[in-house]
């Protein structure tokens, strides 16, 4: 059975890179548009992974993850990871303190996001 990765990033475009990346790869996908979405999506889903954006309206993704790690106990030892234009080492210091899992700077290598899944899910 494959592993689910909810991708979760305001940019459509983003979206159906990372999904097609991924899918190509053997996971299935589930797609979100910004937190509010990806949460709504987490009661009903139950996901492997979760990649997502910094910058989303409505719920960026430093509250996104807080969300999910302290709210949310079905989904708290999910790994997160970060997918942003955001590089800033102060940034990335809050992406750790509210629970992400990692970090990778767009644009990114389809490979480059396919090794780092495979090294979070093993």
């Amino acid at each position: 059975m494959p592993k689910t990765i909810l991708a979760v990033d305001d940019s459509e475009s983003v979206r159906q890179m990372v999904s097609l990346t991924l899918s190509e790869a053997g996971y299935e996908v589930i797609q979100a548009k910004d937190g509010q979405d990806a949460l709504r999506k987490l009661k009903t889903s139950i996901v492997d992974m979760i990649i997502t954006d910094y910058y989303m309206p409505n719920m960026n993704g430093i509250d996104f993850v807080r969300e999910v790690r302290w709210s949310d106990s079905s989904h708290k030892f999910v790994p997160i990871i970060m997918l942003t234009t955001e590089y800033n080492d102060s940034k990335k210091e809050q992406g750790r303190e509210a629970g992400a899992s990692g970090w990778i700077v767009k644009p990114f290598k389809p490979e480059n996001l396919i090794s780092v899944v495979k090294k979070v899910l093993g």
